[in-house]
């Protein structure tokens, strides 16, 4: 059930930068005409104010394409693209017309009927330029299906399918991702048929967690078996997004319109060191309603200042290489609000222990510090064999303490912290590396590692 001009799961300038495992590079585009940005213009004396304005509105987030209207389809489309083509960073696109939306729940509504929707996909495709766009095809279309019948679902696939294919035939390097809902709704291998029927083998991958509150490890799981269903049935090359907008804090009951345990997740970047997710996207922007509490889609401030209250800022150097935490920093440029008054971020040089000679590992630390907070990024390095899993000992400074993880397991979150192997990078190459990271609190610079091979 998503919410119209925001999302929720049922159930539930700057030049193009180099490639960082994803198949989409560069900034992505902050709307200085957003709600959120409008009710920060309007309210400078509100007190909650200055936390909605540094967390939520700096961020780039997802234009929702949800008023059904055929004759300015094409208009709304290109002043969005065309503003974002002028700022030289990449707009995200919800597309959320698809007839008999969200099963006639909160967000109802979309095209009268499926011819009516092919012609609006029509225009709006017209407005899309010939830049990298990224196209959030249809929320819930797929996975929420209880509402149809047999020959329903089969027509909606199709009208899905023919959407894909004339939005990549009006722009080519367009970016569209299909409905996978996310990691507690339904299972890897029926996501991966439901894909494959609406035509995912026409698209770039997929999109999932929209609206929802699970942990992006988590979705990034649930992304990885959803791409080896869809490789053994002959369909490769496809890829992840993953909604990081509120999945910061406590899942569960999918209404956050009532919830005070829920965060911000991971800043939006398409810079997520993993060669399976393209992006980490705000589809769901921060403090707009689920349809509970508030009208679907309605900013509220209150929601918003909950969402990002106790959230790290974000940093304001550039982002690391490898995949951003739960408050990873952004890859836009910084609001027009006053510059701050700390000194500027460091980054100190690697800490490293010696290189193995033998069968064992090596740790690199590469710190990104920022006020308040800091990054780490950790190289494993495998010795002259293969290691089959590995232990990295962190000693942190005094006072810095870990507030979040991404590809590894942690034991403890201050003094000497220990980081084990996840599942998928255990096993390293003689003389090769993976990567682990993590962010904390306090002051990073100082930290050692040390590696032990499993």
């Amino acid at each position: 059930m998503a919410a119209v001009a925001g999302a929720t799961a049922a159930g539930v300038c700057l030049a193009v930068g180099s490639a960082s495992a994803g198949t989409i590079s560069g900034p992505l585009y902050r709307d200085p005409t957003s709600a959120v940005v409008r009710w920060v213009a309007a309210n400078p004396g509100d007190s909650r104010a200055a936390v909605i304005r540094d967390k939520i509105a700096s961020q780039p987030q997802a234009r929702w394409f949800a008023n059904f209207n055929i004759s300015t389809a094409q208009s709304e489309a290109a002043a969005y693209v065309d503003a974002a083509n002028a700022a030289q960073q990449i707009p995200v696109l919800s597309v959320y017309q698809i007839t008999n939306r969200d099963c006639g729940g909160a967000s109802a509504g979309g095209a009268p009927d499926l011819n009516q929707y092919q012609s609006w996909v029509s225009n709006f495709s017209r407005g899309l330029g010939n830049r990298t766009v990224i196209i959030i095809l249809e929320t819930d279309s797929l996975a929420l299906l209880t509402c149809l019948n047999s020959n329903e679902i089969n027509a909606r696939n199709q009208a899905i399918s023919t959407a894909t294919r004339t939005i990549k035939s009006a722009n080519p390097n367009a970016k569209v991702y299909l409905d996978a809902g996310h990691s507690t709704w339904n299972s890897a291998g029926e996501t991966a048929n439901r894909l494959r029927a609406a035509g995912v083998q026409y698209a770039d991958g997929f999109f999932s967690n929209v609206s929802n509150y699970n942990p992006t490890s988590s979705e990034a799981n649930f992304g990885r078996a959803v791409i080896s269903s869809l490789n053994g049935m002959g369909i490769s090359g496809k890829r992840q997004v993953i909604d990081t907008s509120r999945n910061g804090g406590a899942s569960g009951d999918w209404c956050g319109d009532d919830n005070t345990d829920r965060r911000i997740g991971m800043y939006p970047t398409t810079n997520t060191g993993d060669s399976n997710i393209d992006a980490y996207l705000w589809v769901k922007p921060p403090g707009e309603a689920d349809g509970c509490r508030y009208t679907a889609g309605s900013f509220q401030p209150d929601l918003a200042f909950s969402l990002a209250n106790g959230v790290p800022n974000p940093p304001t150097t550039a982002p690391p290489t490898t995949p951003p935490p739960t408050t990873a920093p952004p890859t836009t440029p910084p609001p027009t609000t006053p510059p701050p008054t700390t000194p500027p971020p460091t980054t100190p040089p690697p800490t490293t222990t010696p290189p193995p000679t033998g069968n064992g590992c090596s740790a690199s630390v590469a710190l990104n510090q920022w006020s308040g907070g800091f990054t780490a990024s950790v190289t494993v390095t495998a010795g002259s064999a293969d290691i089959n899993g590995w232990t990295v000992t962190i000693t942190l400074p005094s006072g810095a303490a870990v507030t979040g993880v991404w590809n590894a397991q942690a034991s403890g979150t201050s003094g000497t912290v220990r980081y084990t192997n996840v599942g998928y990078n255990g096993h390293v190459g003689a003389g090769q590396s993976t990567n682990f990271g993590f962010q904390g609190t306090g002051t990073g610079p100082g930290a050692t590692a040390s590696c032990a091979a499993a």
